[in-house]
């Protein structure tokens, strides 16, 4: 895979990924209809935060294995490749029917900036996200490629798109909520997402370095 081929192919799962609900998406959501959407903002800066932060300690504690032991490398493949198996089966034959944004969040204390640490402790307290790091970035390293400043580059790519899905949340909040209401798009993004997990667990899995 070309690093061209690496950033396209992120950047596609990437933006499926983000847009399918998720707690993040629930806390942007529910703040913006029930706190205005300057609020809400501050709460998608501190998600994107922590989006960073849990990027950091996947490209320099995994970039720093991957590069140093064959082993390493061979192991975390196949555990990422089992779990997106997993994760992505249990999506498309369990999608969910429900998704409810109306108690995603309670009110923090403080003004409007409590809002992005709301944000900011929610991301780094979803082990998700920890995961999700983990087991991804790495099959979109190249050949060659620096493990470290590539992962962070993919991380930068992810918040931007989660920047762009923010903002459209928030210029429609009502719109939006009343979609992933209904039962049928909450299986189908599930479903679909599912289908994501596993076509790129099994390239995962037979990937050679």
């Amino acid at each position: 895979m070309t690093v061209i081929q690496a950033l396209a192919a992120f950047t596609l799962a990437a933006g499926l990924l983000t847009i399918t609900p998720g707690l993040d998406t629930a806390l942007v959501l529910r703040t913006a209809a029930v706190e205005g959407p300057k609020r809400a903002s501050f709460a998608a800066i501190g998600i994107l935060a922590g989006c960073f932060v849990w990027g950091a300690v996947a490209a320099f504690g995994l970039g720093a294995l991957l590069v140093a032991s064959k082993l390493a490398f061979t192991v975390l493949k196949w555990a990422g490749a089992a779990y997106l198996l997993w994760l992505g089966i249990n999506l498309i034959l369990k999608p969910r029917d429900s998704f409810e944004v109306a108690d995603a969040t309670a009110r923090p204390a403080g003004g409007d900036t409590a809002w992005m640490r709301r944000g900011f402790v929610s991301n780094l307290l979803n082990p998700k996200m920890g995961v999700f790091y983990v087991s991804f970035l790495p099959q979109f390293l190249p050949q060659g490629a620096p493990a470290a400043p590539f992962m962070l580059g993919l991380t930068t790519i992810h918040a931007f798109l989660g920047v762009l899905w923010f903002a459209l949340l928030i210029a429609a909040t009502q719109p939006i909520a009343k979609a992933l209401r209904r039962p049928a798009v909450v299986r189908w993004l599930d479903r679909l997402t599912g289908g994501v997990f596993v076509a790129f667990g099994l390239r995962l899995a037979f990937d050679r370095r």
